[in-house]
């Protein structure tokens, strides 16, 4: 195994797939430290489809890097190629496996990984949509020292930022993304430094221990999420909206010629004060204006639709869609549709 050398930095095997890696991947090329290896998802594709995209991917070849992306990251054949490396550490970001104790002990000092909520509050695979789903204020990013429980290593770096009252899942983990660079790199600093100072296995006594009392889950947010319960209230909905933007966004479904299509919510807004008939059933169009529709929601609130995307057509302001459509006052859209779509609890 390589030894350290504080002027050189630490060798890392990078691991990664999404975007939310990519500016700690960037800062650790320009860095003292040095990037070995990257690790990424294999390609898969749906018949006749092409492959998702794979930033990570994209941004290690631009700059030569042959990648490794196998199957499954634990394989022991996989754990021989990362320990042949003979790297000091892993940097781990939106990866899509997690990692065994065997795999983390194929570098010296194991790994860390950049998540992106002040944990323990909201492990798992969506922190930035649930941060947004219960109405936080506050948020951040965290780096922690892996252990093969997701999510729930000592906590070594922390950067914190307020929640905007608009801001999408899309803005807020681009900003977030930004944020974790200086946490990632003060983490590997902190990390050289015990070790250079205190020896070999200091490492694991660094950081700060999370406390499982106030941990909480941040599943992975699914297709069906997206579809609208009126009985939820405005609130509710609004945040649904900027929490499932860009994917899978917010649906609606509405009637045309007897039957019900898609329509995607682009924008909408929380119809502010009580209205004098707060009795109108959940779902139900209670007034169309020049600009947007406007919906009962649950416990007597309103939700403005101003922006969306009809089944099959480009998106358009709700007002163009209103004229081309049979939605009147008084119409209703339905509260649960079809069992294959019918919104999951995220409770």
């Amino acid at each position: 195994m390589s030894t350290l050398d504080s002027n050189q930095g630490l060798s890392v095997v990078v691991m990664g797939t999404g975007p939310f890696i990519l500016p700690s991947f960037e800062s650790l090329l320009a860095s003292r430290h040095r990037v070995v290896a990257v690790v990424t998802r294999p390609a898969r594709a749906a018949r006749g489809r092409q492959a998702p995209v794979n930033p990570m991917r994209e941004a290690a070849e631009k700059v030569g890097f042959t990648l490794l992306d196998p199957p499954d990251v634990n394989a022991v054949d996989v754990q021989d190629v990362i320990r042949a490396c003979e790297a000091d550490i892993m940097v781990v970001c939106d990866y899509g496996q997690i990692l065994s104790g065997d795999t983390l002990r194929t570098t010296r000092l194991g790994g860390i990984n950049l998540h992106g909520s002040l944990l323990p509050r909201h492990r798992g695979a969506a922190p930035v949509q649930w941060a947004i789903l219960c109405g936080d204020k506050k948020t951040g990013v965290s780096v922690i020292h892996m252990t093969p429980r997701l999510d729930a290593g000592c906590v070594l770096a922390t950067r914190s930022t307020l929640i905007g009252a608009k801001e999408t899942s899309a803005e807020l983990e681009a900003r977030l993304a930004q944020l974790g660079v200086d946490a990632v790199l003060e983490s590997l600093d902190s990390l050289q430094r015990v070790e250079d100072a205190s020896g070999n296995e200091a490492h694991l006594m660094l950081g700060q221990t999370q406390d499982e009392r106030i941990a909480t889950r941040a599943p992975r947010i699914t297709k069906q999420d997206g579809v609208i319960n009126w009985e939820m209230t405005a609130i509710e909905i609004d945040r649904r909206r900027r929490a499932f933007d860009p994917w899978p966004r917010l649906t609606a479904f509405v009637p045309h010629m007897n039957l019900f299509r898609r329509l995607v919510c682009l924008e909408t807004e929380v119809v502010a004060g009580q209205p004098d008939d707060s009795s109108a059933p959940p779902g139900v169009v209670v007034e169309i204006r020049s600009d947007c529709l406007v919906v009962a929601c649950g416990g007597g609130s309103r939700l403005a639709i101003q922006r969306v995307i009809p089944e099959g057509k480009r998106a358009m302001p709700a007002a163009d869609f209103i004229r081309g459509s049979s939605l009147r006052v008084g119409s209703q859209l339905p509260v649960l549709v079809a069992p294959g779509d019918t919104p999951q609890s995220l409770g």
